[in-house]
């Protein structure tokens, strides 16, 4: 459909001259010679194209009732060389844009095609906004056992609050999606929610992403650069994996959390700044503070309102809701003509173990479709991975099923263990410590109580 342009111009000459240029331009346009009559046409156009000077009623008039009818039609008001400063208010009452007389029909056209794709714009951004609201409401979050409706009940309670929450679990159990549902819950749901995922920093630039820094501040510092806590300024700030932030960046953190203040790196200058934190950890954040990896103060900080989501296994009346949202998904993202699973194909979901959880069920689900042929998912359709169930060290198993063997000290033990995870992980300790449910800090303290850098 054609967009329809509202020309108010008191000037009938100038008026029709608009409105041919616009239908020349695709668009159809309607007239009127007063802002009383332009009103009575508002709330069938798409734009408005108004003068400044009309007889009654003036422009800023005009652009005041509009906005109180509908403040989504864009304004774009017309005004003579000498009354630029009545271009300027109506800027700040709201206008789109505003035109100089004279103008060329060019210039005209190109400032209308601007307004009305800033506004579609907007309206895909408000659109964007709401599919994301409802995606995160705790209706939306599938969870019909007593410990997630438990989780969801704390959700609604927790959110309104300004509180610190810490969000613990295993990998893949949701905790990225419930500090979403605390955010879309909270009075900062129109602000920012920035995510920080500690492990993926590397330690030597964990303060300055962080933090932000000033031009100058290392090699290569061109220019300044907000941190990402200033990045979510009256918002909130998930910080997933919590544990592997190094010891010199918590003390940053605890003062955040204490004095809602900070200096970016490189600066003197103290920043206040008034954020909610949401924190999430798959690692025992005690057992990292009684081995002196972790801040004690800031422990207390952070768990103000602890939160433990369960794992797949311990929800398993969930597998055959998520199965069908995840199948409905992807067999839409990926056209396959998949519409329902069998019988069988839940008894076989329901009788694994899911290490992954629920991040490893829809990888399976994805997976499967690619092997059905049909309308429905049959179980050998289903490939799972068959990893073994998690063991004494969080998914590193010994050569001995994790049983000691004869003769063998525990010490020795925990050593064969860490040994194992090192290789399985390629010698790379991030993913080395997260096989072993250990933060980098835990396992580097161990390799060198072992002697091994």
């Amino acid at each position: 459909m054609k967009t329809r342009i509202l020309v108010v111009e008191d000037e009938e000459k100038l008026r029709r001259v608009v409105c041919l240029q616009l239908e020349s331009g695709g668009y159809e346009a309607v007239g009127a010679g007063s802002a009383e009559e332009a009103l009575k046409l508002a709330g069938t156009v798409g734009l408005v194209l108004t003068d400044m000077r009309l007889p009654g009623m003036d422009g800023i008039d005009l652009l005041k009732a509009i906005q109180r009818q509908n403040a989504r039609i864009p304004v774009v008001v017309m005004t003579a060389f000498g009354t630029v400063e009545l271009a300027v208010e109506s800027m700040k009452l709201g206008a789109a844009d505003f035109l100089p007389k004279p103008f060329s029909l060019d210039h005209l056209m190109a400032v209308v095609r601007k307004a009305l794709e800033v506004q579609t714009l907007r309206e895909e951004n408000v659109r964007l906004k709401d599919e994301l609201g409802r995606r995160y409401r705790v209706d939306n979050i599938i969870g019909t056992g007593p410990k997630m409706q438990e989780i969801l009940a704390s959700v609604t309670r927790v959110a309104p609050a300004r509180t610190t929450v810490l969000l613990c679990g295993e990998s893949g159990t949701g905790k990225d999606l419930i500090a979403r549902a605390i955010h879309h819950y909270s009075p900062r749901a129109g602000q920012p929610f920035v995510k920080i995922n500690c492990t993926a920093i590397p330690e030597n630039l964990m303060e300055s992403e962080l933090f932000g820094y000033e031009k100058g501040a290392f090699t290569g510092a061109a220019a300044a650069k907000p941190g990402k806590f200033e990045q979510a300024d009256s918002g909130t700030v998930f910080l997933d994996e919590i544990g592997d932030v190094p010891p010199a960046v918590q003390v940053k953190l605890l003062r955040i959390l204490q004095e809602r203040e900070f200096e970016r790196l490189g600066s003197n200058k103290t920043r206040q700044i008034d954020v909610r934190v949401v924190a999430a950890t798959n690692v025992d954040l005690r057992r990292a503070l009684e081995e002196g990896n972790f801040r004690e103060d800031l422990y207390y900080r952070l768990n103000v309102f602890p939160l433990t989501i369960p794992p797949l296994r311990e929800r398993a009346e969930d597998i055959p809701a998520l199965a069908e949202v995840f199948l409905r998904k992807l067999a839409a993202e990926s056209g396959s003509p998949v519409r329902s699973i069998s019988e069988a194909a839940r008894e076989k979901l329901l009788g694994y173990h899911w290490p992954g959880n629920v991040r490893e069920l829809e990888n399976v689900i994805e997976r499967s479709l690619l092997y059905a042929m049909g309308e429905t998912l049959e179980a050998a359709d289903i490939r799972l991975d068959h990893a073994p169930r998690r063991a004494a060290a969080n998914g590193v198993e010994s050569g001995n099923g994790g049983f000691l063997k004869e003769g063998e000290s525990l010490e020795e033990h925990e050593q064969q263990l860490i040994r194992e995870a090192l290789k399985r992980a390629g010698g790379n300790k991030s993913q080395a410590a997260r096989l072993l449910g250990l933060t980098r800090n835990a396992l580097r303290y161990r390799l060198s109580q072992m002697g091994l850098e």
